[in-house]
């Protein structure tokens, strides 16, 4: 018996899954998906390099190296073939963009968070919205030209929390992070591994380039804004994390992130 010739997808089709869009012969590909609060993506990676945006909702997402917390004001830039993970930190409505290599050439070849102006939002969305195969020629080419552009633009943003290799440091650092808020001093911390001080703080600025309370103060900021991006109060947050006060916990927020926490919360929320 002779087998049916299988159809080729329709130029109008849209797709879920990431796989399709790896070799889709145009050089950006942008897929739109809904994920739920809670919801993790097993490690993986694409043949593309990715940018991972969502225009509502955080999720953190992690390599071997380092974890970035992404809320709807932020990107991550993923290069092609890096293994990574996401957690949703809230519901989700995630916007991918996938760049063929020629296309991602000028792009940093390692992961960056990278800032998202209302335009590139827009042009993200957009982008979303297009047939897989869109016509290059027409307005859905110029789209896609002119978020090229916005990227080559971008300066990336120190908003990385790198990760030891180290096994004992990492589950430490871990716990810290399932621990945000916890005061131990760095003796403290370090008895629970059976090291002295000294130690655990050399071990942490060779391992991850930061000082233990740097380190720290970066994993409340990750963790400040996923919880922010999801709605909580600022005065819940604040207190979680450790602050004794609301003033403490915006100044050091406003420092390390650039915007005062209230710039992370949905904007239909307000204070």
């Amino acid at each position: 018996m002779s087998r049916k010739r299988q159809q080729a997808p329709p130029l109008t089709e849209r797709s879920t899954d990431p796989a399709d869009y790896q070799r889709v012969p145009r050089a950006v590909a942008a897929m739109p998906k809904d994920f739920a609060n809670g919801f993790e993506i097993a490690p993986h990676s694409h043949e593309r390099a990715q940018l991972i945006y969502a225009t509502a909702g955080t999720m953190r997402v992690a390599t071997s190296d380092g974890m970035w917390m992404v809320p709807p004001q932020r990107a991550v830039w993923m290069p092609a073939h890096v293994r990574h993970g996401i957690v949703m930190s809230s519901d989700v409505t995630m916007r991918t963009l996938y760049l063929r290599e020629d296309a991602a050439r000028f792009m940093p070849d390692a992961c960056r968070v990278l800032p998202v102006s209302p335009l590139l939002r827009e042009l993200i969305v957009r982008a979303t919205e297009l047939p897989m195969h869109y016509d290059e020629d027409g307005p859905a080419g110029h789209v896609v030209a002119l978020i090229l552009t916005e990227l080559r633009g971008l300066q990336s943003l120190p908003l990385q929390l790198p990760m030891p290799s180290d096994l004992r440091l990492r589950g430490l650092c871990e716990r810290l992070l399932a621990t945000p808020g916890d005061q131990r001093t760095l003796g403290a911390w370090a008895r629970t591994i059976n090291a002295s001080a000294r130690t655990l703080a050399r071990h942490f600025q060779n391992e991850t380039g930061l000082s233990f309370g740097a380190w720290r103060q970066q994993a409340r900021v990750l963790e400040a804004m996923g919880r922010l991006g999801g709605g909580a109060p600022v005065t819940e947050v604040a207190l979680d994390l450790g602050y004794d006060s609301v003033s403490a916990f915006s100044a050091m927020f406003r420092r390390a992130a650039g915007a005062s926490p209230s710039h992370y919360r949905p904007r239909s929320q307000g204070e």
